[in-house]
């Protein structure tokens, strides 16, 4: 692929800009719900992230802004960084219209650590945020420099084997090992098939092993590891409905992973 690197996040960046207004008026997103009070978290990182009151946290890849800000109201004094400032441009102003302290930083991820300083009692990060990254290497070992002795990194991440099937989700199309990028053109979003956008990016599949590999070379201790036989979002074409915020592929049913998550901590 002819692009270099900073072509590729200027891409994504460009992406991830087209995206917020649409994500903003979106059923999906519900943001007068959750401006009138609902979370916007699950409840498998809720769960996975524990008692957060009084704790620091980072929230990598924030977009606008949502999760970090229900984190907030959770207690946590919360940090988020995304890349596209139209996303963090919305993620102050909705800070700031709820009366938060949630402090945002433009940057990109891998860059964290010139944006931000001192160290976390959580790092976090969840739901298609490690796809945009090239090379892991970076990321984890900022990732384990943002943390405090004693902290926990906590990611819940779409699977990579669902990121191997082809564009119809129907058989495979993609390499389930991190060999090269990905370059796609779609119309819409995931969360409103029919905006009037056209996006381009790039995207890189990452394996568990290498996910795992590469935080251990960073000394981290894995605590928790989990794979589910569900989506937590209907945001692919073709699913459906199993249960309450439960989605599938009807003709995949539960016979692949959709997500996983991961516990860390820094001894």
């Amino acid at each position: 692929m002819e692009y270099d690197q900073n072509k590729w996040f200027e891409t994504n960046r460009n992406s991830w800009n087209q995206r917020v207004a649409p994500h903003l008026a979106s059923k999906m997103y519900d943001l007068n719900a959750f401006k009138a009070g609902a979370c916007s978290l699950n409840s498998i990182e809720i769960e996975l992230l524990g008692a957060l009151n009084g704790k620091s946290l980072l929230h990598l890849q924030c977009h606008f802004g949502q999760d970090t800000l229900s984190l907030a109201r959770l207690g946590a004094k919360t940090t988020g960084i995304d890349i596209s400032d139209a996303a963090i441009e919305q993620a102050v102003q909705l800070n700031d219209e709820l009366g938060l302290d949630s402090k945002f930083h433009l940057c990109n991820v891998l860059d964290t650590r010139d944006h931000v300083q001192g160290t976390f009692d959580h790092v976090f990060t969840s739901y298609g945020t490690i796809t945009w990254l090239p090379d892991l290497k970076p990321w984890a070992k900022m990732v384990s420099e943002s943390l405090a002795q004693g902290g926990q990194f906590t990611i819940v991440e779409f699977h990579p084997m669902m990121w191997s099937l082809d564009d119809d989700f129907k058989g495979f199309g993609y390499d389930y090992f991190n060999r090269q990028a990905n370059c796609e053109t779609r119309k819409g979003t995931y969360a409103d098939p029919n905006a009037d956008i056209e996006i381009k990016s790039f995207w890189w599949n990452h394996p568990i092993a290498e996910v795992m590999s590469i935080l251990l070379e960073e000394g981290l201790i894995l605590k928790k590891f989990n794979e589910y036989d569900y989506s937590a979002y209907d945001c692919l074409p073709g699913m459906e409905t199993i249960a309450d915020g439960r989605y599938r592929f009807p003709h995949l049913r539960d016979t692949i992973p959709y997500m996983y998550s991961m516990v860390w901590t820094k001894s």
